[in-house]
């Protein structure tokens, strides 16, 4: 079990998603317990347009398009499955206030079959009407698993900081997961989780307010492609502390049945 007063869930808490409505500013990745925090640290402001498929979820998550109709999420994220019509999706837009923002309401949400608070940390949610907006696809395989990975978000831009208005975005390496497991004292789910940051430096990291967002990089055609979601860690960019990601090659299929079944 992991300890919830160090290692914290990358969701931001209900307070920092009002306060967010009203002064949005770019936020990180997040641990594992829902805390009120940091866009992405260490980054800087997305282009408009650069990653169409960015969705900005009103508990105050990320996401990204899975289809037109489909947001890719973590699991922490949300309260269970079944029919939902509470949350927003905001989408098109890298500023929230932005008066082209597309606001869609949601349907239906799949959590994660099996889910507890330990791996798993995926869920879909169904959206009332499609987005005309290019989709993410994810990795079905490890062979993504490596090298230099982006991450973006409206999260926390520093460690118990606000919510952003703006996109942000940042790079970090691929962390082993026996470094990781080391680094977090074997709390690791190897297989379910996947470890990226500056192990020596920190200073990059997604952050509270970022959690259900993607990790992403370039597969062999060029292409984006979603090889993490964003879930928890110490803090936010820590040294020797790097962010920990669901792996999403190995909930693919999952995720791909997940989605027919919701028929989006």
């Amino acid at each position: 079990m992991r300890d919830h007063l160090t290692v914290l869930r990358r969701t931001a808490a209900a307070g920092a998603v009002a306060l967010a409505a009203l002064s949005l500013t770019p936020g990180t990745a997040q641990a594992r317990p829902a805390d009120p925090g940091p866009g992405v640290v260490g980054g800087v402001p997305a282009q408009q347009g650069e990653f169409p498929w960015m969705v900005r979820l009103s508990m105050g998550c990320g996401g990204a398009l899975y289809t037109q109709q489909i947001v890719l999420t973590a699991a922490h994220c949300v309260s269970g499955s079944g029919a939902n019509t509470s949350i927003t999706a905001t989408a098109g837009v890298v500023d929230l206030n932005s008066s082209q923002a597309i606001k869609v309401k949601s349907t239906r949400v799949l959590q994660a079959p099996g889910y507890n608070g330990t791996g798993k940390d995926w869920a879909l949610i169904k959206l009332a009407k499609p987005i005309n907006l290019p989709t993410l696809k994810i990795a079905n395989t490890t062979a993504y698993n490596n090298g230099t990975f982006t991450i973006a978000g409206w999260g926390a831009d520093q460690e118990g900081g606000s919510q952003q208005r703006t996109l942000l975005k940042a790079t970090v390496p691929f962390v082993d997961d026996a470094t990781c497991q080391e680094a977090y004292g074997g709390s690791l789910t190897p297989g379910d989780e996947i470890c990226a940051g500056y192990m020596d430096t920190g200073g990059v990291d997604t952050c509270q307010g970022d959690s259900g967002g993607p990790m992403f990089r370039k597969d062999d055609t060029g292409a984006w492609i979603e090889v993490g979601i964003v879930s928890w860690g110490e803090g936010c960019a820590r040294p020797g502390k790097p962010g920990v990601y669901t792996e999403v090659s190995t909930f693919a299929k999952d995720i791909a049945s997940g989605a027919a079944s919701l028929g989006g």
